[in-house]
């Protein structure tokens, strides 16, 4: 009895000091804000590498090195030439998330976002030193495969190393980011200086994202995947800045390891092989055609165009363009302080309703010439980029990592990123076709879509606000264990938090409930269309792909 006391006090302390073995150097809030620190570092980089080149299209050094984006009578063909360039980066963006397919659960979350930034530091040195409109469009792919790896990656990190009480604000950090590295990009290029530097300044923020995540420790929820235990109490231990015994630690690493061990049982109860491999493509294959995760790429990519088809100048539509990506970046503000006090559903439906009705008078002064008409259409570009950047830019990003389980959150997240680089690619060269073909009426697909999304987000969307990625498994349990809505679930007050016994028992009576693995497997399936349904872009992917179906129909009855 007391060598087998002896030998469990030898383990339990054993165990301890490689936990101190591990602890990070930062803790609590300097942890926490250095974890923003980087991750926004690397949506700034996403923002200013997409916005720098639509401010480059019409500057004047940059049409002398590539006469292929210069678009006047002569060359009407270049007009798919220049709208190529910028889109070729959706095919490398598209290609890097893919990739994390591979990659993501391998090598880490830390050691992903580093491949990302160093391949992004590459094509950024392909870029600035380019000379022919070739090289550029190899350039552009290059790029986009790194920001592809980082777009699918660093919400799903920053994400698994946020509390539920702060997340949604940090992440939205990103979002707005984005529209910060957007801004940058068109005041840079307006510049007197040479297109080349503006494009080399992503290097520099390449290279802090990249030194800046060698600091960071790997996420908790990929270590207990990867049965690395002792490291992942640490990084919980640091970054709720408490000791590794306490309470809240060990409920946390509690909830981590009882969805892994949901895991293994589906593995080890005859769901493995064949069933497991048909479960567990099923979700992020329907993640695959939930499309874009927003439409605010089309319009900082294509932004000084927009309002060069309001009938501004040259001149006067880039200095807009720079102003609006600078108002856009401060709306975006807003959300990060309201998202975890107001939550995700409520700024979700005040953005659709506010984009739609912005839509709906864009059409109507489309429909009407005159000076008046103009000005106060390019104004309420501004108002749409304000319901936006409230209620969708960083919403995506923070969404679809919370909504999706640990099992499948890097292959999901790819899958989505993904799709949404596929659709930006496809709207990216329809959109000026659009213009030219029905104008005005182009605003009328964007208003009736944009009310689409209302009763979907409505009746199909949990809030996911105050809650851990954990507890999201415990609400999509307890709907099922009850037969109702993980809507309805997710409004009440009496989810238990998961790691504590009462959400055990939840997540137990599923086993229980099912007896047997056929209906055990009817509940993940019927898991993974729930949080299909649940995710943004099931909505905007179907905005896009229709948008895209009935344009082809317009031009196809307008010749």
């Amino acid at each position: 009895m007391f060598e087998g006391e002896e030998r469990k006090h030898y383990e339990e302390t054993n165990f301890d000091a490689e936990v101190a073995s591990y602890a990070p150097r930062l803790r609590g809030r300097k942890l926490t804000v250095s974890i923003a620190f980087v991750a926004g570092t690397g949506f700034t980089l996403f923002g200013y590498d997409q916005g720098v080149m639509s401010a480059l299209l019409t500057a004047g050094q940059f049409e002398k090195v590539f006469p292929q984006v210069v678009v006047d009578s002569s060359h009407p063909n270049h007009a798919t030439l220049q709208s190529f360039v910028v889109a070729v980066y959706e095919i490398g963006c598209l290609m890097g998330a893919l990739s994390n397919l591979w990659v993501g659960d391998r090598l880490g979350r830390r050691q992903t976002i580093a491949l990302g930034g160093c391949i992004m530091i590459i094509g950024a040195i392909l870029q600035t030193t380019s000379y022919s409109y070739a090289q550029l469009v190899v350039a552009r792919i290059v790029t986009g495969i790194g920001n592809g790896l980082n777009t699918s990656t660093v919400p799903s990190y920053h994400a698994e190393l946020s509390s539920a009480a702060k997340r949604g604000a940090l992440i939205l950090i990103e979002g707005s980011l984005i529209t910060f590295g957007v801004m940058l990009s068109y005041w840079a290029s307006g510049s007197s200086a040479q297109w080349r530097v503006p494009i080399a300044l992503q290097i520099v923020l390449a290279l802090v994202m990249v030194f800046g995540i060698g600091f960071l420790p790997e996420s908790p929820r990929w270590l207990v995947k990867q049965n690395r235990n002792a490291e992942a109490i640490a990084v919980i231990s640091a970054l709720e800045d408490k000791s590794p015994d306490d309470a809240e630690v060990r409920r946390t690493y509690h909830a981590i390891r009882e969805t892994v061990a949901i895991e293994d049982f589906r593995a080890s109860s005859g769901l493995g092989g064949k069933h497991a491999l048909q479960n567990s493509k099923r979700s992020p294959l329907r993640k695959l055609l939930i499309g874009g995760r927003s439409q605010h790429f089309r319009r900082t990519c294509l932004g000084t165009i927009l309002f060069q088809r309001l009938g501004l100048s040259d001149v006067t539509s880039r200095l807009i363009a720079a102003a609006n990506g600078t108002e856009y970046f401060l709306a975006s503000l807003i959300a990060i302080l309201i998202i975890d006090r107001i939550g995700r559903r409520k700024l979700m439906l005040f953005g659709a309703v506010g984009q739609c009705i912005t839509m709906i008078l864009l059409a109507v002064l489309g429909s009407v010439r005159g000076t008046g008409a103009q000005v106060t259409s390019a104004v309420l570009l501004f108002v749409f980029n304000s319901f936006f950047a409230i209620g969708w830019l960083g919403m995506t990003w923070l969404y679809c990592a919370e909504i999706v389980g640990l099992e499948i959150r890097a292959p999901a997240n790819a899958l989505s990123t993904s799709s949404n680089w596929i659709f930006n690619f496809v709207v990216v060269m329809v959109t000026g076709p659009s213009f030219n073909n029905i104008s005005w009426g182009t605003y009328i697909v964007f208003a009736a879509l944009n009310a689409l999304i209302i009763p979907v987000v409505y009746f199909f969307f949990p809030e996911t606000a105050g809650r851990s990625l954990e507890d999201m498994d415990v609400v999509f349990a307890l709907a099922y264990n009850e037969g109702v809505s993980p809507v309805q679930v997710s409004l009440r007050k009496d989810v238990p938090l998961a790691g504590s016994p009462e959400a055990d028992r939840i997540l137990g009576n599923i086993a229980s409930i099912a007896g047997t693995l056929f209906v055990w497997q009817l509940y993940i399936k019927k898991q993974a269309i729930l949080r299909f349904l649940c995710f943004p872009e099931t909505t905007l992917w179907s905005v896009k792909l229709f948008l895209t179906v009935y344009i082809a129909l317009v031009r196809s009855l307008v010749r």
